[in-house]
């Protein structure tokens, strides 16, 4: 089972982008957060002509959103509503061969890394301890699980251009890789990007649009995440962050994530 998500950053700009992505990389299941749209405005058509007829959309007007597309059929879909918020942060469907996968959109923080000055910050921060909060004691921590999505939280050293130029920059402060750390821990995840490129070389899945060349300067952070339960273990089979799509012309500022899983 091939499993993509992707920060697409509104999914009515960039539907054709999408639809380029659906037919060159044919995943079983397309992740999509921040779509940016309601969900009867919601292109719906241009993929399920794709054959991507299953779809489960939580969105809302102009901004953050999250959709599942999918060639395979749904047993249930659900979403859940996190700091008391309906912003559309998440969304998750279970499958007829039993997986069952959450999608989020963390909220980016903004700038001041201080939840005392930035309330954005104190939501982002609360946020993640209610995502972590949501699997601690899962009677079901066998059950095969996958959470994918953009976290805003580059938790590693090279998971940015410069780990020590970005330590008090919000995305890597020690804060936030904590309580990401802790949401992982929470059903024992195991981040797949990981397990397929070593702790000690970049990956990064966002780059941002501020940068005049992107691709000459590469400051880019990994925001973009696939995990896996236990029920899962050893059950990824390849894994792609797919770079190429940053320069496709009007791109997300982020790039898919692609896996493909032995269920």
């Amino acid at each position: 089972m091939k499993i993509a998500t992707w920060n697409i950053n509104s999914v009515r700009l960039r539907r054709n982008l999408v639809a380029r992505f659906l037919r060159i990389h044919q995943p079983d299941v397309l992740c999509l957060q921040e779509t940016k749209t309601i969900n009867d405005l919601f292109p719906k058509t241009t993929f399920a002509k794709l054959g991507y007829e299953h779809q489960a959309i939580h969105g809302q007007k102009g901004y953050h959103g999250v959709a599942i597309l999918s060639r395979v059929p749904f047993r249930d879909t659900h979403s859940k509503t996190l700091c008391d918020r309906e912003d559309c942060r998440h969304v998750a469907a279970e499958f007829k061969n039993g997986l069952e996968l959450h999608n989020f959109y963390v909220p980016a923080g903004g700038d001041i890394p201080d939840p005392k000055l930035n309330p954005k910050f104190a939501h982002k921060l609360a946020f993640l301890r209610e995502m972590a909060h949501a699997f601690t004691n899962n009677p079901e921590r066998n059950k095969p699980m996958v959470l994918v999505g953009d976290l805003n939280v580059a938790p590693l050293p090279h998971d940015v251009w410069s780990h020590t130029q970005l330590l008090n920059v919000v995305s890597h402060t020690p804060l936030e890789v904590d309580l990401l750390n802790a949401a992982k821990a929470s059903l024992d995840w195991v981040d797949v990007t990981r397990e397929f490129v070593p702790h000690g070389e970049k990956a990064y899945s966002w780059w941002s649009y501020r940068a005049q060349d992107w691709k000459k300067s590469d400051r880019g952070r990994r925001l973009d995440h696939v995990w896996t339960s236990r029920g899962l273990k050893g059950a990824a089979k390849t894994h792609a962050i797919l770079k190429p799509l940053r320069g496709w012309k009007q791109a997300s500022d982020h790039v898919p994530v692609l896996v493909e899983l032995d269920i």
